[in-house]
């Protein structure tokens, strides 16, 4: 049972990282284009992507210079899948930032592309992944100290110890994504987008409202970290 329950936390805590999706400013570079089309397309994703990669990198290499900085971007282009962005690292640890073309789709500016792309490379510069990975084991290690005590069947210690993960793993999932959100729309205003343009997408996109496992924020949370970001950028205070 115990050999059981082992196997059981890794495999909880790993799946659920593979399933989950400052300084002060440098000057700016030329203003982002402003006429832009309602739809945002391959083109201005790629467009994008070329201006905000080298400043994401650079921001990485000054934040967490351990890491790997060297960011692979992904675009997605099936059309069976649903608006998306996600972050995750290969077998090297090399950053990896995906968009789904549905996301692209929906979006409409260069500076909501910019925005996101700040957001899911941010997630890698503040090693969120680790953290993540850590929290389901432990929220594991104690679903499963419960199942052994309880000296119930493999199933329902399986139940419990994927609750456990779930737990933890959520625990801190919303302090994660604002974290994203302050260091994302530094990354775009260093890239010379416009982060405040960049967070009307939470004013479109379906609100998680506060759920107790919820993954995100509140809409509005989120878009008042922005505005807190480029007030403190402003200011001239580090984020």
């Amino acid at each position: 049972m115990l050999h059981a329950l082992k196997m059981s936390l890794s495999m909880a805590a790993t799946a659920l990282v593979v399933a989950g999706c400052t300084l002060a400013p440098a000057p700016m570079l030329s203003p982002a284009p402003q006429a832009l089309a309602p739809v945002s397309t391959r083109a201005d994703f790629n467009t994008v992507v070329a201006r905000m990669r080298p400043v994401a990198t650079q921001v990485c290499r000054e934040r967490n210079p351990r890491l790997d900085c060297n960011f692979i971007v992904i675009l997605d282009d099936r059309p069976n899948q649903p608006p998306n962005a996600f972050h995750t690292r290969d077998e090297n640890g090399r950053p990896i930032i995906a968009f789904t073309i549905a996301l692209i789709d929906d979006l409409r500016s260069h500076d909501e592309i910019a925005l996101i792309f700040g957001h899911e490379a941010a997630h890698h510069i503040a090693d969120h992944l680790p953290r993540i990975q850590q929290q389901a084991m432990t929220g594991a290690l104690l679903g499963g100290l419960v199942a052994a005590i309880s000296g119930v069947d493999q199933g329902t210690a399986q139940q419990i110890v994927n609750t456990g993960a779930t737990v933890g793993a959520r625990r801190y999932s919303k302090n994660f994504e604002l974290e994203a959100d302050r260091l994302g729309a530094v990354i775009a205003a260093r890239g010379g987008y416009d982060p405040m343009r960049g967070a009307q997408i939470f004013r479109r996109i379906p609100d998680p409202g506060n759920q107790f496992l919820g993954t995100h924020p509140p809409n509005a949370e989120r878009l008042r970290e922005v505005e807190r970001a480029v007030a403190n950028m402003a200011a001239g205070n580090p984020i």
